[in-house]
């Protein structure tokens, strides 16, 4: 059976899986009160105005205060990563940067990787297989990844996309909520990743090659180092995201019995997958310093406190999952943060998700599918499926 309430509690299972203490918590603090100290973990913020009001104020809350997420990435990315800066530095770096994820730039990124996406799905079914939709995203996220370092897709030694994906991830998962900064061995572990990633970046940099985005950052002016920083931000910041995503969205279609409405029109796409956004929250919680002492939803916040975003109750808290219902202003896009910091590689998430979903939606039109099998993650940060595999109806 397929219906809202089947979306539901996989949903909850899948957070649960994640964080099967804390989830329970936030949520339950989220429902009593919009803003509640914790001794020892900060401020938790959890109504969506709060939070945007929090997102949109740069100079009383920052990103790269020492319990902000942006100071746990400097000792492993360097100082001008952009995800962990701040002001006028961080404006202009962020101009700068900007024409690189137009629609025109980010399809030129994702369609080498969203083709062995189709190729993959479609050559499994075809052969009466399942097929595993979370290791499929894992090769198209490091697809993207391969096109971000520069890596030619015949070059000697090139790693697979897999192990792309599995050094990305292995950067993002050395955040915890109540780690407020990163041990010697975990930045250690974090530096290495990131020198294994940037080895086949710094040769396209040096190449000065236009085609690739190492290039194209060293046409605006970026030092190597600068540029480094910036390709490893961007590989760890994306790649668990979308990973939790792109199955969940699958599986949030399959179960509320969705999926062949959208397949046969895709007009309402747009509106579903920002709805699915709103719903899953593949971003559950942002973190910021407070800076200078206010007031937020009535609650005095000190210089020195750490506030913590709970985008996750903030946006699931608004209603159940319903793509005909209109977006309430506050959830806005909340999940890809607002304000100075909104998510620059926004453009480049969207044309990975709505690639891969097209590929899903035309094969359910020659052949329908179904979820023949499905585990959730445990222990993870970012939570999502462990795998989600599909079969021919």
């Amino acid at each position: 059976m397929t219906d809202a309430a089947t979306a539901e509690r996989w949903e909850r299972r899948i957070h649960l899986g994640a964080h099967p203490l804390l989830y329970p918590m936030i949520r339950g603090l989220g429902s009593l009160r919009p803003v509640v100290k914790l001794p020892g973990l900060g401020v938790l913020v959890s109504e969506a105005g709060l939070v945007r009001e929090v997102l949109m104020d740069q100079l009383k809350f920052v990103k790269n205060g020492p319990s902000g997420s942006g100071a746990l990435w400097t000792p492993v990315v360097g100082p001008k990563a952009l995800v962990n800066m701040d002001g006028e530095d961080h404006k202009k770096l962020r101009q700068r940067l900007g024409d690189l994820f137009t629609p025109r730039s980010v399809a030129g990124i994702v369609e080498p990787a969203a083709s062995a996406f189709e190729s993959r799905i479609t050559t499994e079914l075809n052969a009466g297989r399942s097929v595993d939709v979370v290791e499929c995203v894992k090769d198209l996220a490091g697809g993207v990844i391969s096109k971000l370092l520069g890596v030619p897709d015949d070059a000697p030694g090139r790693l697979p996309n897999k192990e792309l994906f599995n050094l990305g991830s292995s950067i993002s998962s050395l955040v915890r909520l109540g780690r407020p900064s990163l041990t010697a061995r975990q930045i250690a572990k974090g530096r290495s990743a990131v020198g294994i990633l940037a080895g086949p970046a710094r040769a396209a940099y040096r190449e000065s090659d236009p085609g690739t985005f190492p290039g194209r950052l060293r046409e605006l002016g970026m030092t190597e180092e600068e540029a480094m920083g910036i390709i490893s931000a961007f590989v760890m910041v994306g790649t668990e995201t979308l990973v939790s995503f792109l199955p969940r969205l699958v599986a949030l279609l399959s179960d509320s019995g969705r999926i062949e409405e959208l397949a046969s029109d895709r007009s309402a796409v747009p509106a579903t997958i920002n709805e699915a956004l709103r719903f899953t929250v593949p971003s559950p919680m942002m973190i910021r310093d407070a800076v200078a002492p206010g007031v937020i939803g009535g609650t005095e916040i000190r210089a020195g406190d750490r506030i913590l975003l709970s985008t996750v109750h903030a946006a699931k808290s608004l209603r159940g999952f319903d793509p005909a219902e209109a977006m309430p202003p506050q959830a806005r896009q909340l999940w890809f943060g607002a304000g100075a910091h909104f998510c620059i590689g926004m453009p480049l998430a969207m044309a990975e998700i709505n690639a891969a979903l097209d590929v899903l939606l035309d094969r359910y039109v020659q052949q329908p599918w179904t979820i023949s099998s499905r585990r959730v993650s445990r222990g993870v940060l970012i939570p999502g499926y462990k795998s989600l595999e599909v079969a021919n109806a």
